[in-house]
């Protein structure tokens, strides 16, 4: 169940606050998602034959495009056998659908008919075409610098695009400007409803394997894939399907890793960093909002958090396509990450790519 994660607040649902209106909090699932095997429907489509995992209010509608259910397409690298879940072949192109999908069920189910976003590219994207299925009116701010299909892609799905000059946290500030003015904030990083539907990768990788993976890295910027991977597991591991949390490796852009830098530092608190220019501008993300929850999360694995320069980032991408994998430059990271990877780590070892190379010609 859904709750403020400081002052155990229910969600109150009519409002759709994106924090706890109470006590200023986070929303979360402070006692973990509530997956059931039994429950499992193998007669819906993608993501929703889990959907008794998600918490929806009752007889809410589901609003799908298709999402979830992507392939696993493996390869020898480095010497290790290694998977790659193909998220970039979700209906947007992009990890964000699983999420939003559950979100926007959420919205329409609160009787939500228009709301705001904030994003460097696939959120928005995501969110837009999300929203347009549903009948619902939105607007994304988005950084100027944004890549120009991620623009073209949102405007196309008919959402209103607010370019916002400077880095990445100024799109943030000026969604705030607009909830302030009374709208509804379908945040991707604030919101934790579409954690449920992004904790579908791990089930999907369980069912597949017929067993958990020992090593699974992802790019990360807020983190919400890494969380909800990691709840994913949590599940899992609760509902005795699987034994062994797998370790989790975030891989941080060089130019902006908070995550990073508090890991190696020894800290607990994420502190705000310089928000420096990435090809990665996906995990553009100076100030993370769940970071220590993320950074919690990581270490109860036994990960760890790498960072990768901007001069790998390009041939990361290369080298995927390579493999037939056309991955966005984020995505790219992954890459990087795995010639960095940890001798003892676990096999078999999966990569998330989170976005198509399309996104970011």
């Amino acid at each position: 169940m859904i709750s403020c994660q400081n002052c155990g607040l229910s969600f109150p649902i009519p409002e759709f606050p994106f924090r706890c209106p109470t006590c200023g909090g986070l929303f979360g699932f402070p006692e973990g998602l509530a997956f059931d095997l039994v429950e499992e429907d193998p007669g819906k489509p993608g993501i929703w034959r889990y959907q008794a995992s998600f918490s929806l209010p009752l007889r809410a509608p589901i609003v799908t495009l298709g999402e979830g259910a992507t392939p696993l397409v493996w390869a020898a690298v480095h010497g290790k056998k290694v998977g790659f879940k193909l998220e970039s072949l979700n209906p947007t192109g992009s990890f964000k659908d699983r999420s939003t999908a559950v979100l926007v069920s959420w919205l329409v189910a609160a009787g939500v008919n228009n709301a705001v976003e904030d994003s460097s590219g696939n959120a928005g994207a995501s969110f837009a075409a999300y929203a347009s299925k549903a009948g619902i009116d939105s607007k994304v701010f988005i950084p100027d610098y944004a890549s120009g299909p991620k623009r073209t892609q949102i405007e196309s799905y008919g959402s209103q695009v607010v370019p916002v000059p400077g880095p990445r946290s100024r799109a943030a500030d000026a969604v705030l400007q607009a909830v302030d003015r009374g709208s509804v904030y379908a945040s991707h990083a604030y919101l934790p409803h579409g954690t449920a539907g992004i904790a579908t990768i791990a089930y999907e990788l369980v069912e597949e394997l017929g067993k958990a993976p020992g090593t699974v890295l992802v790019p990360v910027g807020h983190g919400s894939l890494l969380l909800g991977i990691w709840m994913g597991f949590q599940a899992l591991i609760k509902n005795a399907i699987i034994s062994v949390q797998p370790k989790l490796i975030g891989v941080q852009a060089a130019a902006c890793d908070p995550l990073y830098q508090a890991y190696q530092a020894g800290s607990d608190r994420v502190r705000s960093v310089p928000e420096g220019r990435t090809l990665a501008e996906g995990v553009a993300i100076a100030h993370p909002y769940h970071g220590e929850t993320v950074l919690k999360a990581v270490r109860d694995s036994q990960g760890t958090f790498l960072h990768v320069d901007e001069e790998q980032i390009q041939p990361g991408r290369s080298a995927l396509a390579q493999l037939g994998i056309y991955a966005e430059l984020t995505s790219a990271l992954v890459w990087a990450g795995l010639q960095q990877l940890p001798e003892d780590s676990p096999e078999p070892v999966i990569c998330v790519i989170t976005g198509h190379g399309l996104k970011s010609l």
